[in-house]
């Protein structure tokens, strides 16, 4: 409807425009002379009272008959507003069911925990994401080489992966420039760059960044403190720098020992700490074991708070083994470096894949040193640990990833089954999510 349209006659809307204004004008001026002139008898007063008290009922009649004639116009299709109340409704009712989802702690890095969060948003907006900082490669690094800041890099990746927002919006934060002197940056690290400038702190930074592209749940660093990753190898040689462990192990031909952060004694970010302790699961991986979920554990705050929760702690484990940190592993051997570091009892569930890949593909992967990742259940039994399995392979671009839709299904059904169901107060959110997952079921299927 045009500007012109709306001063045509019989729209009835310009005369509760004008007795809205009236009413603005008496009680200001009502206002005005009380205030001026306070000491006038109790008659003037009484008057400026009357003026007020018309003055708001006026108004009144102004907004409530205002949105009449402005219905009546939608109605007889004057103004064009087009609500599908269908899709309304299943809006709503996804937004009160996500809400009453269980509290979920993530913990790690790298696009394997990305890809998780893809899935499990869909169940719950009860998500919080606690990241490591102990990226230094890539434009990650030049970053917090020449700005000081802590690396964005993986934080991106999750508050992408959790965000509301247009394909458009993430393919352009997601976007590397291709040359001159910002090459291969991308552009999410120079927002989150940016918004660190404008911010007291990273954390606020990675909050506003969040509030911006509406995220479900809540990304943290692990720590603000500006922390470095360094291995000892067997041989005992150290390797300083995430980015250069890998290389490290090729160049000493000698595997990880322990890995271990400077400063040492590094301060958890105390809003993951209160996240874990609420928590009704947590969840390890998927991710570099060395690079991406151990940093974390090596945070003693996180590891101290693991331990003592009541929560369902569970691990994802790898598809594949990546050279340099895991080569030869088992389920076992990530599970006994994840004790080594944070602690036993950190474990209660892992999540194996057990599906295969095409033999092409296998052979692409065991030239370039890696393979699927097989298991010892006594072993990881023995460990007190139940293990769970399932096929989450999915080929993306010729790469194996995990199957987010998958894992996130399995991982809310063992949370239903091994923590909500035995809790009587969490005895709804198992209804919910129950619901849910037939809901999806059913999506996935048509």
């Amino acid at each position: 409807m045009r500007f012109i349209d709306w001063l045509k006659p019989g729209i009835k809307v310009k005369r509760w425009i004008m007795l809205g204004i009236l009413g603005i004008l008496m009680i200001a001026f009502g206002l005005v002379e009380w205030i001026q002139h306070r000491f006038y008898s109790g008659y003037y007063i009484a008057f400026y009272v009357f003026l007020i008290t018309v003055g708001l009922f006026i108004l009144y009649l102004a907004v409530t008959q205002g949105m009449r004639s402005f219905i009546f116009l939608i109605n007889k299709g004057y103004i064009n507003v087009s609500l599908d109340s269908r899709k309304l409704e299943s809006l709503i009712y996804e937004k009160r069911l996500l809400v009453k989802g269980p509290k979920v702690v993530v913990i790690g890095g790298g696009t394997g925990l990305s890809t998780m969060l893809r899935g499990l948003k869909h169940y719950t907006s009860n998500i919080t994401a606690i990241v490591t900082v102990a990226d230094d490669g890539g434009g990650s690094g030049d970053l917090r080489e020449d700005l000081g800041i802590l690396p964005p890099g993986d934080i991106r990746n999750c508050i992408l992966a959790l965000a509301d927002t247009e394909p458009l919006m993430e393919e352009l934060l997601q976007y590397r420039f291709k040359g001159g002197r910002l090459e291969n940056q991308s552009f999410g690290n120079l927002f989150l760059a940016a918004m660190d400038g404008i911010s007291s702190n990273f954390e606020e930074a990675v909050q506003k960044m969040s509030s911006v592209l509406a995220v479900t749940g809540k990304v943290l660093p692990v720590t603000l403190d500006n922390v470095i990753l360094k291995a000892k190898l067997k041989n005992g040689a150290i390797v300083e720098g995430e980015s250069k462990i890998a290389e490290g192990v090729f160049e000493n031909k000698s595997p990880i020992d322990k890995v271990f952060l400077e400063p040492p004694n590094a301060n958890a970010l105390r809003e993951a700490v209160i996240a874990i302790r609420e928590a009704d699961a947590i969840i390890l991986g998927p991710g570099s074991l060395y690079t991406s979920i151990i940093p974390n554990l090596l945070v003693q705050d996180i590891s101290v708070t693991l331990r003592r929760t009541k929560a369902l702690k569970i691990y994802v484990s790898n598809i594949m083994t990546q050279p340099g940190e895991t080569d030869n592993f088992g389920v076992e051997d990530h599970l006994k470096a994840i004790f080594k570091h944070g602690g036993e009892e950190i474990v209660d569930y892992v999540i194996v894949n057990s599906g295969k890949i095409d033999k092409k593909l296998e052979e692409k992967y065991l030239q370039d040193g890696q393979k699927l990742v097989d298991i010892n259940k006594k072993q990881v039994e023995d460990m007190n640990v139940k293990v769970i399995e399932g096929n989450f392979v999915k080929i993306k671009n010729g790469f194996v990833r995990h199957d987010s839709e998958k894992l996130a299904a399995i991982l809310i059904e063992t949370i239903m089954e091994k923590k909500l169901l035995f809790d009587r107060k969490k005895i709804i959110e198992y209804f919910y999510l129950s619901e849910r997952l037939k809901e999806r079921k059913e999506t996935k299927k048509s």
